[in-house]
């Protein structure tokens, strides 16, 4: 029997690469990668050179037989989202829960993400929180945040750059203009930015910039003060 491995890679500074990461990939027989573009890039600046195939949220039901036929022959196996941990807002979920129902060994590596950087540096509690991720990009999105409105712990959503500024409305409509928001970008890259203040104030910030980069939003959970 094999071992499925789930290995962290840098979310914009290659200098965030672990050395067991490294080792990890060195000794697999398949990495298997979200977009295999971006991971050659990754593997070819610390000389891996091992088979890569893609691995991502339109194939992943389809190959994921086939990937543990291979877990089961023996052989090892190695998950690489494009940034971050495989598993969060990634593919890798569905593989691992089908490794272990298998009796497969599963072990997932310490390494970045974005989501703990944005928090701890975001001055919102940080002892107790709650990450959503994506917001629905449709159906359920509404029903989401009004499930969340009274929620006293930390929120963490992730947010790309063109749904940014409609997302920061759908904010202030269900949890007032007055909320502290913590936002930040391009974490560990050269252009990391974080914004604090209050999403009102964000809308106002946001809407003079040209938003670019990937964006992690802290929010402060609700606090009732007639208790």
């Amino acid at each position: 029997m094999g071992k499925l491995f789930l290995v962290p890679t840098p979310i914009g500074n290659l200098g965030d690469m672990t050395f067991r990461a490294v080792e990890i990939l060195n000794k697999s027989n398949l990495i298997l990668a979200e977009d295999t573009r971006t991971s050659r890039k990754l593997l070819k600046h610390f000389s891996i050179k091992k088979s890569l195939e893609s691995f991502h949220m339109k194939n992943e039901h389809r190959k994921l037989l086939e990937v543990i036929s291979k877990l089961q022959s023996g052989q090892t196996i190695a998950v690489i989202s494009d940034a971050g941990t495989p598993g969060i807002s990634d593919p890798g979920f569905l593989l691992v829960r089908e490794a272990i129902a298998n009796k497969i060994e599963v072990e997932c590596l310490p390494g970045p993400t974005a989501l703990i950087p944005a928090l701890i540096q975001s001055g919102l509690p940080s002892d107790r929180f709650i990450f959503e991720g994506f917001l629905p990009t449709k159906k359920g999105r509404k029903k989401r945040l009004e499930n969340l409105v009274d929620e006293p712990r930390t929120i963490i959503f992730y947010e790309s750059p063109h749904k940014l500024l409609k997302t920061l409305s759908q904010l202030v409509d269900f949890f007032g203009p007055d909320r502290l928001v913590s936002i930040s970008r391009e974490l560990s890259k050269i252009y990391e930015e974080t914004f604090r203040g209050v999403l009102c104030e964000a809308i106002e910030y946001y809407t003079k910039k040209k938003i670019k980069g990937e964006f992690v939003i802290c929010i402060a959970g609700y606090q009732n003060n007639n208790l």
